[in-house]
């Protein structure tokens, strides 16, 4: 039997709420790690301001997920290209033997693994409101204003909020998922004032949505839509000029949308607690595949040394050029995607009508009435090698019949690659990468790398789907 809204929800808020012991164990282990920091800066003879932000200082961190980010607010004296450099020198310093992976937003910043808790050692310029040198100087504001204005009882809100969207994957504004940040999160719940209340207003979007808590643009609607021309916008409440939701990539906004549209209609557990995917079989894989009636693509590289976040914006960069190229040389495409462990392989996807289209394409010319046009279109192709027909008149224009160059899609890949696909928008790590070692794979030649790559096999099982978990509740 479907048990009803509310019920629900106050089974997640238990299992996800921290507990006393836990929060102390968080808080101690803070204030450890301030002390740590405090000390490799003043050892680096730095004046610095160092402070625990994000959910864990303002309380709306989730028990099964503990992050503790760790502010250094350093001088501006400190000029910009050594802000990383100095802050990751630090952070290394005052987590010496955890485990530590260097990231990268708007500059590097550390994350390290201490006591089994993933911390994060952030810089940024200890300045005042508006006079942002970067644009983690606003966090420690964000911090203050939270803890200011969001009461203990919406916290459990937040929480809900933020574990739903993790279970839908729309949760993390890092580029690889560009989505909701915590931040964004507590806005949403600060504005609507719960979860149900949230995810009611998200159900009804249409195309724009603006929240401005502040009401900086009260009665300046031009003004508003003249510096925010997005779909979504959330004015920074310590920002006006900043639009908190500007990082949230449509697809997981219509993602919310949906989703919220099915819960509350259908609410079931699976939304916060997704079932893990179970791959397909080798075997199933390969019916699935043949089964299509589309083609599928896959390009492998091997390993790019960078830190995730600049592998993801290269990799998406990378995606949308290919598809570009692809759809120029008249390929139609049905759907594409990304994929890497971050570590030894990557792997674009496209899903394409037909692997082979015709030799031959029509082009159309302009109508006759337009005689310069038409003059400059047969001084083109009267004698153009790649005519396979005309010029001829047809419904009163120029018409020619061309030969393709790329009439098969593996060629065209193989020849956009010949220099790492630089020239036509490839990212040049990945252009790099390419240029090493590039592989196309057609249809099932991908299963001996499904077969030794549990996470892939997931992400292809799932892609195939196509279908999300969660419809699976509309029933």
């Amino acid at each position: 039997m479907m048990k009803k809204k509310g019920v629900i929800e106050q089974e997640i808020i238990k299992k996800i709420t921290p507990t006393t012991q836990e929060r102390a164990k968080i808080e101690a282990l803070g204030k450890q790690l301030e002390q740590k920091v405090a000390s490799a800066c003043k050892a680096q003879n730095l004046k610095a301001t160092v402070r625990v932000e994000g959910s864990v200082a303002k309380d709306t961190w989730i028990r099964e997920a503990p992050d503790i980010d760790l502010f250094m607010r350093l001088p501006n004296s400190i000029p910009r290209k050594q802000l990383g450099e100095t802050s990751l020198k630090i952070a290394r310093n005052a987590t010496r033997g955890s485990p530590q992976i260097e990231r990268f937003a708007e500059h590097p910043y550390l994350e390290a693994f201490v006591d089994g808790v993933r911390v994060n050692i952030v810089p940024c310029y200890d300045v005042k409101p508006g006079e942002w040198l970067s644009a983690t100087d606003r966090t420690p504001m964000h911090t203050d204003y939270i803890k200011k204005h969001l009461g203990k009882s919406l916290r459990c809100e937040v929480r809900l909020l933020k574990k739903f969207l993790k279970g839908i994957g729309s949760y993390g504004a890092e580029i690889k998922t560009g989505g909701f940040s915590g931040y964004l999160c507590e806005l949403l719940i600060l504005h609507y004032k719960s979860f149900l209340s949230t995810l009611n207003e998200f159900a009804q979007y249409g195309q724009h949505l603006t929240i401005d808590i502040e009401g900086y643009y009260e009665g300046k609607q031009r003004e508003l839509q003249k510096i925010f021309p997005n779909p979504f916008v959330v004015v920074d409440p310590v920002d006006e000029g900043r639009n908190v939701a500007s990082a949230v990539h449509k697809q997981k906004l219509y993602t919310l949308i949906a989703a919220s549209r099915v819960y509350l209609k259908k609410p079931s557990t699976t939304f916060f607690y997704p079932p893990k995917t179970k791959p397909l079989s080798a075997q199933a894989l390969k019916e699935r595949i043949d089964n299509l009636g589309s083609s599928m693509i896959f390009l492998i590289s091997d390993q790019i040394k960078c830190v995730p976040d600049i592998l993801w914006g290269q990799l998406y960069r990378t995606k949308r050029a290919l598809r570009k190229q692809v759809e120029l040389n008249d390929f139609r495409v049905l759907r594409d995607a990304a994929w890497s462990d971050e570590k030894t392989l990557n792997i674009f996807i496209l899903e394409i009508e037909q692997l082979a289209i015709p030799n031959i394409k029509k082009h159309l010319g302009p109508p006759l009435e337009r005689k310069s046009e038409s003059e400059n279109f047969l001084s083109k192709y009267s004698s153009n090698n790649a005519v396979v027909s005309g010029p001829y008149i047809e419904e009163g224009r120029w018409v020619v019949e061309l030969r393709r160059k790329y009439p098969n899609m593996t060629q065209l890949l193989l020849e956009i690659m010949k220099n790492g696909g630089k020239n036509v928008g490839i990212a040049d790590l990945i252009s790099k990468a390419f240029r090493k070692k590039f592989e196309v794979l057609v249809n099932n030649e991908v299963i001996e790398i499904y077969n030794r790559n549990e996470e892939f096999s997931e992400f292809l099982t799932d892609f195939l789907s196509g279908k999300p978990f969660w419809l699976e509740e509309e029933r």
